[in-house]
């Protein structure tokens, strides 16, 4: 299981290096995604829902709202 964790925590380090050319609009929707997805999670979390649906669907609302605030 360990394994797994590393190998997760590898892959997103990996894709948060790409993300040092983004512009505001982008920077903001990866931010909020992030926030949304932790977000979403929680709530799944304490709820007793989905853990994969609410962390995607968090991800995507914040992702929306953030690349929509200015």
């Amino acid at each position: 299981m360990a394994v797994v964790r590393v190998l997760f925590l590898g892959l997103g380090v990996l894709a948060l290096a790409g993300c040092s050319n983004l512009n505001t609009t982008q920077q903001r929707a990866l931010s909020g995604g992030a926030i949304g997805s932790a977000a979403g999670l929680g709530i799944a979390a304490i709820s007793g829902g989905s853990l994969l649906a609410g962390g995607l669907v968090g991800a995507a609302g914040g992702a929306a709202i953030g690349a929509l605030t200015h």
